[in-house]
């Protein structure tokens, strides 16, 4: 693993003997490799419908997603590890080819089980990509000229998330689904031979042997994918107090726990508690994962409102996550811009994070009366704070420890931004659920509850209501006397719903508001102006 490129005959230590030529290609390769992995998410939720009506395997719609979530996040940490101890670029490398295979068995599938296997081992390619993208960048620049770049990288992310269903559609409707994975191919293969030619292999110094560390690899993946399965499936497959949710609960904190005993003896750990001692390790990994568990538990039900309580189309509500996603981007751009200009990060990272909980604020005031223009502005305050933090912390991390734990502490962030995002989907999921059964008890007229016969009134337990005709149908087909009892139905549950999903809203502006008095704990380190070696920083607690 330590050999050299055509492109580099020698391996160059750090990024002052890398030329600027050498450097724009890999950034390019790098660039295409995540936008790839970024984009398979978006363009395949789009086809999923059409994969379902070919392949059958209803059951299996979710399982989809849910592999390719699980193996992706699984496997940042360990790959992270992997490459301090031997270099980014065979990981880089052995993502992207992971990753372009898979999307060839992906798109050659003939059953939704095949399809489903398939979709692990995309995402395992994903997750080495994703791993690395950030990583790689702390090689080839160092922090002081890094903030620009991890600006637009998460430009990039934003991208994917406005292009994406766009580009599902036109395959889909064009092509065929298939191609929603073949489309990946060229893309990837044109990354890997950049990469290849391109990309130097960084190599850092090392005094000792490195000794990967599989107990620890084990107990994380043993840990990891009973947790996200049970978060997966709680409250949709199973209710919270199943024996499955409760058994996988288990075996996740019985394997975390083992995780954590073993990191703590490893030599070369794969989350060595060490990292954590450094305050600006610490503060950045709490504040990434706050605001991503608010992100994802939050705007995951924003087309909910738009659709049920203020009553716009389908189309409108998908729609409403642009603007947002064009202001993350601006914002993460120009933040990046920031950082390295001023050279200090705790103020942006306040200011970022301060703004997304005032945007979580404005969402939960929101009402049957609140107008799609007023939901869109409202998204918009919250892409500003999220594209201000998004280049923040893994650049802080960077900077505050050793250069030999950089793609450790770099996928240490990535994987509780993951973990978190999943953790605030399954509570504030929860919470909606929760609260709406009683809102709806609330706002329900006393004549329709004695008048309902109890089947039908139980249609009306679903939000979902709201947006199927078919509810419409059998009601009115329920007889004149139920028929007039819609109207005032419907207005109770759009009531419901409106305060359920304000409360689910206001608990994620108190998760944000956390974040942000943990931010002000942050400290500004100088900003390296080299990659070379320096006496490591202490850890400040």
């Amino acid at each position: 693993m330590n050999g050299t490129t055509a492109s580099a005959p020698t391996t160059p230590t750090f990024e002052s003997e890398i030329h600027p030529r050498i450097v724009f290609a890999s950034m390019a390769g790098v660039v295409a490799a995540m936008l790839m992995a970024a984009l398979d998410g978006t363009i395949v939720g789009t086809a999923m419908p059409r994969i379902i009506a070919e392949l059958h395997g209803f059951e299996h719609y979710t399982a989809v997603t849910t592999i390719y979530m699980l193996t992706a996040t699984t496997v940042v940490p360990i790959v992270g590890k992997l490459s301090d101890l031997y270099g980014r670029k065979p990981f880089l490398l052995t993502g992207v080819f992971i990753f372009v295979v898979g999307s060839v068995l992906c798109g050659s599938a003939q059953t939704m089980t095949q399809l489903v296997v398939f979709r692990g081992i995309q995402g395992i390619g994903a997750g080495f990509s994703q791993a690395m993208a950030f990583t790689t960048i702390a090689d080839l620049f160092p922090p002081a000229r890094r903030g620009r770049i991890t600006g637009v990288m998460g430009g990039v992310f934003g991208l994917s998330s406005v292009i994406g269903p766009a580009i599902g559609g036109f395959l889909t409707d064009g092509p065929g689904w298939r191609w929603c994975f073949y489309v990946n191919i060229p893309v990837g293969i044109a990354a890997l031979a950049i990469l290849y030619f391109a990309f130097p292999h960084i190599v850092r110094e090392r005094h000792d042997d490195p000794q990967i560390d599989w107990l620890g690899a084990a107990t994380l993946v043993g840990g990891v994918v009973p947790l996200l399965l049970a978060l997966s499936w709680a409250g949709r497959d199973y209710p919270w107090a199943s024996t499955e949710i409760i058994g996988l609960l288990g075996i996740a904190f019985v394997m975390l726990a083992a995780f954590v005993m073993v990191e703590m003896r490893a030599p070369e750990a794969i989350l060595p508690p060490s990292l954590f001692k450094h305050r600006v390790v610490w503060t950045s990994a709490v504040v990434s994962t706050l605001v991503s568990m608010a992100l994802f538990g939050t705007t995951l039900f924003i087309p909910l409102f738009v659709q049920a309580v203020i009553g716009s189309s389908a189309t409108r509500s998908g729609a409403v996550l642009t603007p947002m996603m064009f202001a993350l981007i601006f914002a993460s751009i120009l933040s990046g811009q920031l950082i390295s200009k001023l050279g200090r990060y705790r103020a942006i990272a306040i200011s970022g994070v301060t703004v997304t909980a005032l945007g979580m604020i404005l969402l939960s005031r929101m009402d049957q009366t609140t107008s799609y223009s007023q939901v869109v502005a409202n998204m918009m305050v919250v892409g500003v704070g999220l594209g201000v933090t998004m280049p923040i912390f893994s650049l802080t991390v960077q900077n505050a420890v050793d250069l030999s734990q950089v793609g450790v502490a770099t996928s240490a962030i990535q994987f509780l931004r993951s973990m978190g995002g999943s953790i605030g989907a399954a509570i504030f999921g929860a919470v909606l659920s929760n609260r709406f059964g009683g809102a709806l008890d609330r706002a329900m007229p006393a004549a329709a509850a004695a008048a309902l016969p109890p089947d039908l009134l139980a249609v009306f337990r679903n939000p979902q209501a709201l947006m199927n005709p078919e509810v419409g149908a059998r009601l009115r087909a329920a007889g004149p006397e139920v028929t007039k009892l819609l109207g005032p139905m419907m207005g109770a549950v759009r009531q419901a719903l409106a305060s359920s999903l304000q409360d689910v809203f206001l608990c994620g502006a108190i998760v944000v508001g956390i974040g942000a008095c943990v931010a002000t704990l942050l400290i500004d380190i100088p900003l390296r102006t080299s990659n070379r070696r320096t006496a490591a920083a202490e850890p400040v607690l």
